[in-house]
């Protein structure tokens, strides 16, 4: 089994997301691209100065405008997004997905109240679809729920969200963040309307939560397996499934410096560690534009390599999104987002934007201990500033809660807006 530095595996996992060493994708298929690289893009309707999920793609794709991703996934037909865990997966997938599809028709919504909608709202709903094209639930009439529900507080509503998770029906597009249904086989193309076999579809969800996690833990695989593939999964057959992609050739057991646990990795990633512990980059990674060193980024709230714990796991960045918190338990600020600078995580800052005067407030930063405070992170700052500010369409940037005077006063001499 192989060891890896923690460094390596810090790298590797912000390299695996398509983070570091910079941005390596651009413009239209470009964000394809990325989306593929990621695996999965999770979404979130909260829009403080982007979406998460755009601020996620800024961070990937050089020149990323927020339309890019509907265009790519709506527009295109180039993704899906799917899940009570909203995420956005590459359209080739969806063929595989349908297990997950036909195991929730099986087994119904599961809530407190029904299983399954009633047989003649589900009916009603497909017919309103079939006549009158793509509609959002506004667009239905129907009887107010029973039960409340977050889903939808009419009848057709929940049973479009239903119909949704069992794949009769696709989100065609999004006005804002609202979902536009329409049949699914108006949505997706026909070359992916098709459902996998039952044994390849858990054999390509299994492989794709090792790829999503660039480096897996295997304790950790079991549950996030069970949950793809929507079944329960025992620790044995686990265990058999994982000793045989090893023997299969398809991954590989890594151990990481700092950790107990074993981790996985695809087996076509082992060249990639090796290149990193020898203390080379990648040729597959070069970016196409300026390098973490020389222009921060800033990371989405919802990313992958810090969110749910994980940037004190890996960075030692004690890292928790605060929106849903109380304002006077905040310990940072309502959409605080972490700075990467070169391979680490050095500070962090909370960002609004005035939508009325295109500005981008800076409403407080704080600095690590150990960060840098030299030039050269400075305008490092600088630059992922007014990059990000061009992604949002601020025209002005207000610097005042970068409490450092020294910093600040670079800064704006930097960006002059």
């Amino acid at each position: 089994m192989d060891s890896i530095s923690k460094q390596t595996y810090r790298r590797f996992l912000l390299a695996s997301q398509g983070l570091w060493p910079g941005r390596r994708y651009r413009g239209l298929t470009g964000a394809d691209s990325a989306l593929r690289q990621m695996q999965a893009l999770q979404l979130d309707p909260l829009v403080m100065v982007a979406r998460s999920q755009d601020i996620a793609m800024y961070g990937r794709v050089l020149d990323y405008k927020p339309d890019l991703l509907y265009k790519m996934a709506y527009e295109k037909r180039q993704a899906f997004d799917y899940g009570g865990w909203l995420m956005m997966y590459p359209m080739r997938e969806f063929p595989y997905w349908r297990l997950h599809m036909k195991r929730r028709k099986e087994r119904g919504l599961r809530w407190a109240h029904f299983t399954h909608p009633p047989k003649e709202v589900v009916r009603f709903v497909l017919d309103e679809l079939r006549e009158k094209g793509p509609l959002g639930n506004r667009d239905i009439e129907g009887d107010a729920v029973k039960v409340w529900s977050y889903r939808g507080r009419k009848e057709t509503s929940v049973t479009l969200f239903y119909l949704w998770l069992i794949g009769e029906v696709m989100i065609s597009n999004r006005k804002g963040f609202d979902r536009v249904y329409d049949l699914r086989e108006r949505v997706l193309p026909a070359e992916f309307d098709y459902a996998a076999p039952d044994d390849e579809a858990e054999d390509f969800l299994g492989k794709k939560i090792i790829a999503f996690y660039g480096i897996a833990r295997e304790p950790s695989w079991k549950t996030a397996f069970g949950e793809s593939i929507h079944r329960k999964v025992s620790a044995k057959e686990a265990a058999e499934r994982i000793e045989r992609l090893i023997e299969q050739g398809e991954i590989a057991r890594v151990r990481v410096e700092g950790f107990k646990e074993n981790f996985l990795i695809r087996s076509s990633d082992q060249p990639h560690l090796s290149e990193l512990e020898a203390g080379r980059v990648p040729k597959i990674w070069k970016p196409k534009g300026p390098t973490t060193e020389e222009e921060v980024t800033l990371l989405a709230p919802l990313e992958i390599v810090s969110a749910r714990g994980r940037a004190k796991k890996v960075f030692d960045f004690d890292y928790v999104w605060e929106v849903y918190k109380p304002a006077h338990l905040r310990k940072w600020g309502y959409y605080t987002l972490p700075i990467l600078y070169g391979d680490d995580l050095v500070a962090r800052l909370d960002p609004k934007l005035d939508r009325a005067t295109n500005t981008l407030h800076i409403l407080g930063f704080w600095l690590e201990d150990d960060a840098p405070k030299d030039g050269a992170f400075a305008d490092a700052l600088a630059n992922g500033l007014k990059r990000f500010a061009d992604m949002i369409g601020a025209k002005k940037i207000d610097l005042s809660g970068v409490k450092p005077v020294k910093l600040r006063s670079h800064l704006k001499s930097k960006i002059k807006r």
